[in-house]
């Protein structure tokens, strides 16, 4: 069926609301529904998110929205990519139901809302320290999302709903759990994991704006994060200052950080990283700068 695009929060929720009914109808009992937020400029990362929402839900709704509130430079939020017509057509060839792309206006009427969702202590380290008020943005226009796409009853009963994000923004994605268990939403978070390109970069909205020579550079990030888990899986130390030398000898790269931390909580891993075999489970992370443009990457780390 071809998508449908919707502006207004009104037409959202009844664009839902009938969706639902129409299958609760056909199948007699609580149909579900699967949301995937998105800032457009969707590529094929995006495309595994909307795949898994299609898979597992009766109904798909997919958001299309560059949230200023995400954005600490103005420069980044007018150069953001807007490409709303390939998006809907990615989304629609997945099969997702309805797309609701909003303006500014419609999502904060009368300006930035003077109250917002804060992330807390999870936001003071990693992306949250280079991008001050970034996930304060996030949950805002999360939690707003939340609230205008939770089902209401459908054909008289209640429905499931799952959200759907990136495991490349691995920080955010700790976070917004942390908001639905904290602030009790009614949600399912579902981690999807990263889609990479063939030669190994994490597939980003940002990569259009790579040079060829600068692509070549940033797979040294990749690299650094494969060196840790080959590591990890055969029960060694890590040695993560390994990969930080790695990557620290590629010429135009500046790295951020690279560490290795708890993937619920964050925190840098004080132990078997450095001396001693790994064992359990771990997310190392990174971000560095290639030119003008800041990619991030992790990769679950688990000792077999």
């Amino acid at each position: 069926m071809p998508i449908t695009v919707v502006r207004t929060k009104a037409e959202l929720r009844s664009g839902i609301a009938r969706l639902l009914e129409e299958h609760a109808g056909r199948r007699g009992s609580a149909p579900s529904l699967g949301l995937v937020p998105t800032m457009g400029a969707l590529h094929s990362g995006h495309g595994r998110l909307a795949e898994a929402a299609v898979a597992a839900n009766d109904v798909v709704v997919a958001s299309i929205f560059v949230n200023p509130l995400q954005f600490g430079d103005p420069k980044d939020l007018e150069r953001y990519p807007r490409t709303l017509e390939a998006d809907a057509a990615l989304l629609e060839h997945v099969g997702v139901d309805l797309a609701f792309a909003p303006s500014v206006e419609e999502m904060y009427p009368g300006g930035d809302p003077l109250v917002r969702v804060t992330a807390g202590p999870l936001a003071g380290k990693w992306e949250g320290a280079s991008r001050p008020g970034h996930f304060d943005g996030v949950l805002t226009v999360v939690s707003k999302l939340f609230h205008l796409a939770i089902p209401g009853p459908a054909a008289g009963q209640p429905t499931s709903f799952r959200a759907y994000f990136g495991q490349k923004d691995a920080q955010q994605l700790a976070i917004v759990r942390r908001m639905v268990k904290d602030l009790d939403f009614p949600v399912e978070v579902v981690g999807v994991p990263i889609v990479r390109a063939e030669d190994g970069l994490a597939l980003s909205s940002r990569n259009q704006f790579l040079s060829a020579e600068q692509r070549e550079a940033a797979l040294v990030l990749s690299r650094a994060l494969r060196l840790v888990d080959e590591r990890a899986t055969a029960h060694e130390p890590l040695e993560p200052d390994d990969a930080v030398d790695l990557i620290n000898s590629q010429p135009g790269v500046e790295l951020d950080y690279f560490e290795v931390v708890d993937p619920d909580t964050l925190e840098p891993l004080a132990f078997n990283c450095r001396e001693t075999p790994f064992t359990g489970e771990a997310l190392a992370i990174v971000a560095a700068r290639v030119g003008d443009v800041r990619l991030i990457d992790n990769m679950p780390l688990k000792a077999r």
